[in-house]
């Protein structure tokens, strides 16, 4: 939330994620040229998990960044509030760059390796997953172990993709930095942010869709209060990046947050209530971004199958907890290195979840902390489809985070100290001191409702018969035809939200 004082002007940013529903208020700033902060990048910096971002020759990046091949932009002129004509044109036959053949002679390790074969939007969205799983490091290390975990990588990375169109200099560099986006962005000097922005845009036209057998709708919307001046710029990239008009509001008055709430509940079906509580009356912006996913199992659980049985929270505890049972026909694998099994669960469409089940109690900690998109696509390339039996519990994960610390943790720090440089928002004095992500989701029966390299082989679960979740396991949540990482996090204790 922007808000401000006679002098100088502040803003309040106010994020949150509801698995069932994504909600973001925020403001941000417009940047026009980037060339300058991207020549000027000199290394790259190893993140934690080890994956590792090289300075590679431009060679590489010719063929390996989506900005050679991004489609004009008059060739993105449909309006996507024209749902019929946009389901008209289903098409993913993005162009896959020939990689040239220093591809395999990369560091093992660097996400880069990845977008080999990938369209455009994949690659993205594996930068987008990369930031996810970072981020949800972050929020692991501070939390307890018994705590149960939830949030929607895309929506945060959209958050902060919007974010960086009203950012400057040091500001801009540590927000990108921390997304991973300069390697799309950094290969010549003709490239811009706006690209990264195109993309975001087309990825909104093919992932929000209807007639998929799910669920799955965003929504952006800007308001500005009646008194606070933006720039155009800013306004009309908003617009035509991320769908979302100014509005003019009074956020001093009480009929705003209920009026909201209202276009929340009927945009998440009834499922979120009060989105918003308060609001300060000295807000000047507020963005607000609602992601709602609804799936359907393709082997539903059937309601008769499910009994209270016994979920190991820890070595000494254990929880009566209704665990749904089905039998079908799964994908899955094992990963002996992270000493782990994985099955995807798919519902109807496109979508799936994987459930990453460690061996032992005690493997939670290290799994979390080796989990990459590299990781996650050698579990799929290595699974096996077989007849199986699964039990699993139902739960419903209800959580709300304050992302500042987190994401200072992460290197992005000016943001949010009240040096950062906002002025493509406006040309007043403005920072960012909230930012809230919000997450609910459940799983039961009938399906989901949600609004917020190494050599070592894998081996098929060839000889498992039932895949029994009855410990603490990560959940993810992909869209496939996208690669889109929706939603992710962590079931220690099913009997609590």
């Amino acid at each position: 939330m922007l808000s401000s004082r006679l002098s100088p002007l502040r803003m309040k940013f106010l994020f949150q994620l509801l698995a069932l529903a994504l909600i973001i208020t925020s403001t941000f700033c417009g940047v026009k040229d980037v060339t300058e902060h991207f020549e000027s990048l000199k290394g790259a910096q190893p993140h934690e998990n080890g994956t590792y971002m090289p300075n590679l020759p431009l060679e590489f990046h010719r063929e390996n960044t989506i900005t050679n091949d991004l489609i004009p932009e008059e060739e993105e002129e449909e309006d996507y509030l024209d749902l019929d004509k946009i389901l008209s044109e289903d098409d993913y036959s993005d162009v896959i760059d020939a990689a040239p053949q220093m591809v395999s002679e990369v560091q093992q390790g660097n996400i880069l390796e990845l977008f080999h074969g990938k369209t455009r939007i994949q690659r993205l969205n594996i930068l987008n997953a990369n930031f996810g799983f970072n981020l949800y490091r972050s929020v692991a290390d501070k939390a307890s172990s018994s705590d149960n975990i939830i949030m929607a990588p895309v929506g945060i990375s959209t958050a902060m993709a919007m974010i960086s169109l009203g950012l400057k200099d040091q500001t801009q560099q540590e927000v990108l930095s921390v997304l991973g986006f300069q390697e799309f962005i950094n290969a010549s000097s003709k490239y811009e942010l706006m690209t990264v922005h195109n993309l975001f845009r087309k990825l909104t036209h093919r992932l929000f869709r209807r007639n998929f057998g799910y669920t799955l709708r965003s929504v952006n919307d800007l308001y500005i209060h009646k008194d606070f001046s933006i720039l155009n710029d800013f306004k009309n990239n908003m617009k035509t990046y991320y769908f979302a008009d100014a509005q003019p509001a009074d956020f001093s008055d009480p009929s705003f947050i209920a009026k909201t709430n209202e276009r929340i509940l009927k945009l998440t079906k009834g499922l979120i209530k009060e989105a918003l509580v308060n609001i300060n009356p000295t807000t000047l912006m507020m963005i607000l971004n609602c992601l709602y996913f609804k799936g359907t199992w393709e082997n539903k659980f059937p309601v008769e199958m499910t009994t209270k049985r016994s979920f190991r929270l820890n070595e000494k505890q254990t929880v009566k907890v209704p665990m749904m049972q089905t039998k079908g026909t799964f994908l899955a694998a094992a990963d002996p290195e992270l000493d782990c099994s994985i099955i995807q669960l798919p519902f109807v469409g496109n979508i799936s979840m994987l459930v990453v089940l460690p061996h032992k109690l005690a493997g939670m900690k290290a799994l979390e902390k080796q989990i990459t998109p590299q990781v996650v696509e050698k579990w799929q390339k290595s699974m096996t489809n077989r007849t199986r039996e699964v039990v699993m519990p139902k739960f419903k994960l209800e959580k709300t985070y304050n992302l500042i610390d987190y994401l200072r943790s992460m290197g992005i720090e000016e943001l949010f100290n009240g040096k950062g440089d906002y002025s493509g928002i406006s040309d007043e004095k403005i920072t960012i001191d909230r930012f809230n992500h919000q997450g609910t989701i459940t799983v039961n029966e009938e399906g989901t409702e949600a609004a917020t390299i190494t050599t070592v082989g894998f081996m098929p679960l060839s000889t498992q018969i039932r895949f029994v979740v009855d410990r603490p396991f990560l959940f993810l949540i992909y869209e496939h035809r996208t690669s889109c990482l929706l939603f992710m996090g962590r079931v220690a204790n099913p009997a609590t939200s």
